[in-house]
């Protein structure tokens, strides 16, 4: 892994590090990445669920009649 010269809000960094229970700047500044990716993942699904629901994709789950046969 390159090493990368930045500055940091240290104020920030120590209260992400508290948040993400990381001990070191380079722990700290690798989980807040990670975490921002998995946000934005979690972020898209979400929104192309809800874009699916608006369609009409999940329609038979509010019908009584189709989940009544759902089981049998």
């Amino acid at each position: 892994m390159p090493k990368t010269v930045i500055d940091i809000d240290d104020e920030a960094l120590a209260k992400a590090a508290e948040l993400l229970g990381t001990a070191t700047k380079k722990d700290t500044v690798n989980a807040a990445l990670r975490d921002v990716v998995a946000r934005h993942g979690k972020a898209v699904a979400v929104a192309d669920f809800l874009a699916d629901l608006d369609a009409g994709l999940y329609a038979d789950l509010l019908d009584s009649e189709v989940m009544g046969q759902a089981w049998r």
